[in-house]
């Protein structure tokens, strides 16, 4: 059992250089910290994103801390994901696509009431590269103006949780977040020897708590009633860097030439309280089927990291989820078939960033995501470990007022694998 929990160790320390990637390609990662990931297994990405009141004694959940108490054996998850985005702005398409490791998480349970689960996952990802060209009357080419990001934001948990009293069960996580983002603008005037750079470098780091509740009541016909609630308790992510301004020489790669600028910066961006609540009903190792909502105020931005954002602000946040899955016979000995695992959900979210593509300062237009899901389990080696397959098909924002309407299409991959650390000892 030491070796197990030293490799398991060892292996996460060695992927946090894995996160360190460039794993995104959406344009509005841009702003902020860049896209904030969901912190959900692909099982629950495949309903929907739902999990809030669902407990499981096979598999991790990663939204709730309190559905550790029904840990019944020692789980390892691993993640991937491959993202392809189309997008389209009205006169131009592009596509693009990014794999990358989506989370590494080990479950523990302690006795009968209690588990414990830690690990490693990408809080939010930055990847762009833009290009916007402004032309003369005449159709010639006057000026270009190359924007490129990338870096990101990771996470290392650790959770708790623990069962008060039959069906009622409580839990506590707490979250460290760090990373790096580097954001560039190159701007060419024609008829211009040297191009001019503006670059930031920031380094971000946080701490942030959650805590939930799982209740879990006996109804008739082996029915269950799930009820749930997990709360991100408000915080805030310190950003500190550098700024640069200088003049470059471009070729087949850039020459840094005369520093007009170089100081230190700021910034903070305060998260208020977070809170989802979660509702299902279903019977155990048979089917579930859930929804979950969770709302957010506006974000805060502050700081001279921040201050150049002028074409974005920051409105409350919701997002709704639907889903479940089913499993025909989870103990059939004639068909493997039976024992699989089918999974399906929607998603409807209001990310609560608000953009001004035009620039005109009072033209701000919501960026809305919306999307559908399904996937399924596949037993391994035995029916308590599972190779899970997900699929996501979404749109996120709009071709309007200067912005940029993208359709993605998600593959997920995970393994969930269980085995007993702690045995008591037998004597025969």
């Amino acid at each position: 059992m030491v070796k197990k929990i030293i490799v398991v160790f060892t292996t996460l320390f060695i992927t946090i250089g894995s996160f360190a990637q460039k794993n995104n390609t959406s344009a509005y990662s841009f702003f902020g910290i860049g896209d904030v990931n969901s912190s959900n297994t692909v099982e629950q990405l495949s309903m929907g994103g739902i999990g809030v009141s669902l407990d499981d004694s096979f598999h991790l959940n990663l939204s709730n801390p309190a559905s550790n108490s029904s840990l019944s054996f020692t789980t390892y998850a691993i993640g991937l994901e491959n993202k392809n985005i189309r997008a389209n702005d009205g006169t131009d398409k592009q596509k693009a696509a990014a794999t990358y490791l989506s989370y590494l998480a080990l479950g523990i349970p302690l006795g009968e009431k209690g588990g414990l689960t830690f690990g490693l996952l990408p809080n939010s990802s930055v990847g762009y590269s833009l290009t916007s060209n402004t032309y003369s009357s005449s159709d010639e080419l006057e000026e270009i103006t190359f924007y490129n990001g990338e870096g990101g934001t990771n996470k290392v948990f650790l959770g708790f949780g623990f069962e008060v009293f039959k069906g009622f069960s409580v839990g506590l996580q707490g979250n460290y977040l760090f990373g790096k983002i580097d954001n560039s603008v190159v701007n060419q005037i024609k008829d211009v020897t040297l191009a001019t750079k503006y670059q930031t470098i920031a380094n971000v780091k946080s701490f942030s708590l959650n805590t939930g509740f799982q209740y879990k009541k006996e109804l008739k016909n082996k029915l269950n009633l799930h009820f749930g609630g997990n709360f991100n308790l408000e915080s805030e992510i310190k950003s500190n860097g550098n700024e640069y301004l200088y003049s470059v020489s471009l070729g087949s790669y850039e020459t840094p030439k005369d520093t007009i600028l170089s100081t230190e910066s700021e910034g903070v961006m305060k998260y208020p309280l977070k809170s989802s609540l979660g509702v299902g009903v279903g019977k155990e190792n048979k089917w579930y089927a859930g929804i979950d909502y969770s709302y957010q105020k506006a974000i805060e931005l502050s700081g001279s990291v921040f201050s150049n954002y002028s074409k974005i602000k920051y409105d409350d946040s919701n997002k709704l989820s639907l889903g479940g899955y089913y499993i025909p016979k989870y103990n059939s000995i004639t068909s493997y078939w039976n024992r699989v695992t089918y999974r399906a959900g929607v998603k409807l979210e209001k990310t609560g960033l608000l953009v001004d593509g035009l620039g005109s300062g009072n033209d701000f237009t919501a960026i809305d995501d919306f999307g559908i899901s399904f996937g399924i389990g596949l037993p391994v080696s035995n029916q308590l470990s599972n190779l899970n397959l997900g699929f996501e098909f979404g749109k996120r924002g709009e071709v309007s007022n200067g912005l940029v309407k993208e359709n993605y299409v998600n593959f997920r991959l995970s393994l969930s694998l269980n085995d007993k650390w702690f045995r008591k000892l037998e004597i025969f």
